[in-house]
C-alpha cells in the first residue's frame, strides 16, 4: 500500500469512528453512570447497617448483574430505528397486557402474602414485576395512537380532539383494571402521569384538558377529605379501597402518630434525612435504622450520608438527565420519538419525584422505587430500556444524517 493509500485508509478510519461517537449521546450515559454509582454506594450502606442477616457480597453482585443486563439492554434496544418501533409497538402492548393478566392467576403467593398485591411473578429465586415492562411498552403504543391520528387529522378541533383522547383512553383504561385487580396502586399513579404528559403535548385544545385536569385535581381532594372521616372512608370502602391504603393516607397525615409498620418506616426516613444536616454523617455512617431502606426508602441513606448537599447533587443530576433527554428529542425532530421520549420522561420524572417525596413525608408512601439507584431487577430494566429508547433517537439520527449527506456528495 502506497503511502498516499495508507493516509487515506487512516483518514477514513477517524472519519468512521468520529461518525459512530457521534450518534452515541455521552451526557445521558454520564448521568446514568454517575446514578449507578450512586445506587451501588447507597446498597451497600443499606445492607451493612441492615439489622438482618444480608449477605453483602450477595446483594452488591445481584445488583451489579443487574447493571450488566440494563446496559446490554440499552444496547440492544438502540439498534430499534423509528419505523421498527412503529411495528413493534403494538405486538409489545399486548404482550405487556397478556403478563399483567396473567399475574392475576399466577402470582407469588409469598409476595402476596408481605406486600397485599397480587403483582409479581417468581421463577426460583428471581421475581418481576410485569407491570414495570408495561410501562415502555405502553409509552410505545400511545405514542404510535397519537402519532397516528394527528397525521390523519392534521388541523384540530374539538371534535378530533375528542376523537383522540377517546383513542388514548381505550389504549389506557385496560392497564388500571388490571392493576386494580393487583391492588398495585402506586403502579397505577405511574400511568397515570405517563398519561398526563401524553395528553398535554398531543395536541388536544385547552377546552378539553383543563376541565379534566381541574375535576381529576377535585376528585383527589374529595377522596383525601373522605379518608379523613368515618363516615367518608365507608363510603370508599364500598369503591374498593383497601385498609392498607387508607394506612398509607394516615402515615403521611401523621407520620409520628404511631410507632410502628408504615409509620416507624417514614418516621424513621424522615430522622435518618433529618439526622444527615448539611454536609451528611460521612459515607457509611448510619445512626438511623430505616426498614427496607436499600429499595424504597434508599433515598435515606443519601439524605443521612451526605446531607443536603448530597441530595442537591442527586437531583441536579436527575435534572441533568431530564434536560439531555429533552435535548435529544428536539435534535431529531421526530414526531413519534418526540411522543416515545415524554412518556420516559414522565416515567422517570414521576418515580424521582414519588420516592423523594414519600421519603421526607411530602407525598404518601407508594413503594415506587427511585430510577437507577434503588435496589432491584425488573425497575432496574425497564428505566433502562427507556433510556435505551432515547438513545436510539440520536444513534439513528445521526446515521440517517451521515447517509443523506453521502447521497449529495
Amino acid at each position: 500500500m502506497s503511502v498516499e493509500g495508507g493516509r487515506a485508509l487512516a483518514k477514513e478510519l477517524r472519519e468512521n469512528k468520529n461518525e459512530e461517537d457521534s450518534r452515541i449521546d455521552y451526557g445521558v450515559i454520564f448521568c446514568v453512570l454517575m446514578l449507578s454509582i450512586i445506587g451501588l454506594a447507597s446498597i451497600y450502606v443499606a445492607a451493612t447497617h441492615d439489622s438482618s442477616a444480608v449477605n453483602i457480597k450477595s446483594e452488591m453482585i445481584s445488583q451489579v448483574a443487574w447493571y450488566i443486563i440494563g446496559t446490554i439492554a440499552v444496547v440492544i434496544i438502540m439498534q430499534f430505528d423509528s419505523e421498527q418501533l412503529w411495528k413493534v409497538a403494538p405486538i409489545a402492548y399486548w404482550l405487556g397486557i397478556l403478563l399483567l393478566a396473567s399475574v392475576l392467576v399466577f402470582y407469588s403467593r409469598s409476595y402476596a402474602a408481605s406486600t397485599g398485591a397480587k403483582s409479581w411473578f417468581a421463577i426460583g429465586p428471581l421475581t418481576f414485576q410485569p407491570s414495570e415492562i408495561m410501562k415502555p411498552t405502553y409509552v410505545l403504543m400511545m405514542a404510535r395512537v397519537i402519532s397516528d391520528h394527528n397525521h390523519t387529522y392534521y388541523h384540530h378541533t374539538v371534535r378530533t380532539d375528542f376523537t383522540l383522547l377517546g383513542k388514548m383512553l381505550a389504549w389506557t383504561i385496560p392497564i388500571p383494571v388490571l392493576l386494580k385487580l393487583q391492588n398495585d396502586f402506586g403502579t397505577m399513579l405511574v400511568f397515570f402521569a405517563i398519561f398526563a404528559g401524553l395528553a398535554l403535548i398531543s395536541g388536544i385544545t385547552w377546552k378539553i384538558l383543563v376541565p379534566i385536569f381541574v375535576g381529576g385535581g377535585a376528585i383527589g381532594g374529595g377522596v383525601l377529605l373522605l379518608v379523613v372521616t368515618s363516615s367518608g372512608r365507608t363510603i370508599l370502602e364500598h369503591l374498593g379501597f383497601q385498609a392498607y391504603q387508607f394506612s398509607r393516607i394516615d402515615t403521611w397525615l401523621n407520620p409520628s402518630g404511631e410507632t410502628s409498620n408504615q409509620s416507624y418506616q417514614l418516621w424513621q426516613s424522615m430522622k435518618a434525612v433529618g439526622s444527615g444536616g448539611v454536609f451528611g454523617t460521612g459515607f457509611d455512617v448510619s445512626k438511623v435504622y430505616v426498614p427496607v431502606r436499600e429499595s424504597d426508602m434508599i433515598f435515606s441513606v443519601i439524605g443521612e450520608n451526605f446531607g443536603f448537599v448530597g441530595s442537591c447533587l442527586l437531583i441536579l443530576l436527575y435534572f441533568l438527565l431530564i434536560y439531555q433527554m429533552i435535548r435529544v428529542t428536539f435534535d431529531t425532530k421526530n414526531v413519534f420519538y418526540a411522543y416515545i421520549s415524554t412518556g420516559i420522561i414522565m416515567m422517570i420524572l414521576f418515580h424521582t419525584f414519588e420516592n423523594i417525596g414519600m421519603s421526607i413525608g411530602l407525598l404518601p408512601l407508594t413503594g415506587i422505587p427511585l430510577p437507577f439507584v434503588s435496589q432491584g431487577g425488573s425497575a432496574l430494566i425497564v428505566n433502562m430500556i427507556g433510556i435505551g429508547l432515547i438513545m436510539s433517537m440520536r444513534y439513528h439520527y445521526k446515521s440517517y444524517m451521515f447517509s443523506r449527506s453521502d447521497d449529495f456528495e
